[in-house]
């Protein structure tokens, strides 16, 4: 892509910002002069992969300095260029992007037995800035279309860390196109001979889908102009390979149970059009019980809008329909990148049209809490199984009585939506009402769900919680409020009988502050062999006997037993 290219791309996105051309032009020559004798594994020049980088980032509409800094991303590490030197031709804010990118180049994730660290570090940069990760995922995204280059064994382990960690983070940003496409590049190294079965298996299917789409198109066509509405598009897109394999397994990898492999897409102006278009579809044929799903009074947690159908179409087929604006396309597809679009219109009549409410919000809750778990886990291991689980898995979102959405993974119960509340309201919880109705706390909550959480003043957590619940950050908050709980001071009473001698009491006095264990009372007889009485703060049975045990290898010490009280 030629310099010219690429600033008109920008200008399209940002008609008033000729310094941003500006910028974009002088780091185009200069990562252009930098990565001159350099070449990649094909064969073609570096540089091609930089503004490659670049051109993505333009077409998620980000920018100025996000562009630059991609076609720079590579000159410190690659390069040789000191961080001075960028610093000073082109700012500090992307030499910080920069870096934060050559941080994240460095890591390499293998599986979760291996290098968590690495993966830890990554999840803080993005908590930091989360453009540094949209370069990262642009760079990712032309090395996995140019993977074929590399050795076998180097495809399979770069095709992994993109399935299990770059695919999922793009879902959770929204940027549902991203990371289908990543999973797809993938997948032919992960799965090979489940790659070669579908292409073998599915293409007539595909093809005969498709040819049957053509011919319920006209039928919307001729239907919305009789209700006078203007569509923007009619289109119609294929289940991503490996999206549909996931539910093949499910399936028993029978295709005619899926009523997605090609859907409808309808993108029309207004928010009241696409329920009106809803309306009209439901008029023409009749809806498939159950799979009515409306993401635009409920957006999905990561921002997705969308109305959902499933109608017994031509021939009478079931079909899938997805009816959306074309903000929220725009939205659905680039996910928070878009936001950082609308958010440079601030105040214009295009922001005020285009950006949900969802958007606004996504990238501020993805961050906090990002930063919340840096503190709440603090080893790698935990911090990646918490990770899996509470980020990466599939989502649900339930609400509270007063409609705030709460975004938990698939399998949740009650007790982590407390938890995810408020810590004390988990704690405290007694039981709960879903949609109004009673239900046990180990209940698996559903998208949609309405959750009342039912508390009692001094309650504490039960022991049993962590047999059903499901995030790393309830069960977390559950152990450290039954270790509290078990910490509840007890007094024990040893009564030692023992040989009087010089230092005894010191003795026995120094057993209990070795252990960090408070002495209450002492008190001794003034006999031969005196009976010593101690009180103190023991928390559990277990540790008084281990004290006691302790106590009786003292010298002198005859006999010994002890009480709780």
């Amino acid at each position: 892509m030629s310099v010219s290219e690429l600033t008109t791309l920008h200008t399209l996105n940002f008609p008033a910002d000729p310094a941003g051309v500006e910028l974009i032009g002088s780091a185009y020559a200069f990562a252009e002069k930098a990565h001159a004798d350099q070449k990649r594994a094909s064969g073609e020049k570096y540089f091609i992969h930089l503004t490659e980088t670049a051109r993505q980032l333009a077409l998620w509409k980000l920018d100025a300095q996000t562009i630059a800094a991609g076609l720079l991303h590579d000159t410190i590490e690659d390069c040789g260029v000191s961080p001075d030197e960028i610093s000073k031709l082109f700012g500090p804010e992307i030499l910080f992007l920069i870096e934060g990118v050559t941080k994240l180049s460095k890591l390499r994730y293998r599986g979760q037995e291996r290098s968590l660290e690495s993966l830890r570090k990554m999840m803080l940069a993005v908590s930091k800035d989360l453009r540094i990760i949209f370069i990262k995922l642009a760079d990712r995204l032309h090395n996995m279309r140019t993977l074929g280059h590399l050795p076998a064994a180097k495809r399979k382990g770069v095709s992994l860390e993109t399935a299990e960690v770059y695919a999922p983070l793009a879902v959770r940003l929204g940027m549902q196109s991203l990371a289908g496409e990543l999973e797809d590049l993938a997948f032919p190294y992960l799965h090979p001979d489940a790659y070669k079965w579908m292409q073998k298996n599915l293409k007539e299917t595909y093809t005969e889908r498709n040819a049957y789409l053509t011919r319920v198109i006209p039928v919307l066509e001729k239907a919305f102009a009789e209700h006078h509405i203007s569509a923007i598009r009619i289109d119609h897109r294929a289940k991503r390979m490996a999206s549909l394999y996931k539910k093949l397994l499910r399936y028993d990898m029978d295709i005619d149970r899926v009523y997605d492999l090609v859907a409808v897409r309808i993108i029309v102006d207004k928010v009241e059009e696409c329920y009106l278009v809803l309306g009209i579809l439901h008029q023409l044929w009749k809806p498939l019980p159950g799979r009515i799903k409306d993401y635009i009074a409920l957006p999905k947690p990561n921002g997705y809008q969308s109305l959902h159908t499933t109608v017994f179409c031509v021939d009478n087929r079931p079909t899938e329909f997805q009816i959306r604006t074309l903000s929220m396309h725009e939205y659905n597809e680039n996910g928070t990148a878009a936001h950082w679009f609308y958010q440079s219109q601030k105040g214009t009549k295009a922001y005020r049209h285009n950006i949900s409410a969802s958007a606004k919000t996504q990238e501020t809750n993805i961050i906090s809490q990002l930063k919340e778990w840096q503190n709440q886990f603090p080893g790698s291991q935990e911090f990646v199984e918490a990770l899996k689980v509470d980020i990466f898995s599939d989502r649900i979102f339930v609400l509270t009585p007063k409609g705030e959405v709460i975004d938990l993974p698939a399998g949740s119960t009650p007790v982590d939506f407390a938890y995810r509340v408020h810590s004390e309201v988990g704690n405290t919880c007694v039981g709960a009402k879903v949609n109004n109705k009673i239900v046990t706390l180990d209940y698996v909550l559903q998208s949609g769900d309405m959750v009342e959480i039912l508390t009692q003043k001094n309650k504490k957590p039960s022991e049993t919680w962590m047999q059903f619940i499901k995030t790393r950050y309830a069960a977390k908050k559950i152990k450290s409020a039954l270790v509290k709980k078990m910490a509840i001071p007890k007094k024990t009473e040893y009564r030692i009988t023992c040989l009087d001698r010089v230092g005894l009491i010191k003795d026995i006095s120094l057993v209990f502050s070795r252990n960090k264990i408070s002495i209450k009372s002492v008190q001794s007889s003034d006999d031969r062999f005196p009976v010593v009485k101690v009180v103190a703060d023991i928390p559990t049975k277990e540790k008084a006997e281990d004290i006691l045990i302790k106590l009786r290898k003292i010298e002198g010490v005859k006999e010994i037993s002890y009480a709780l009280t």
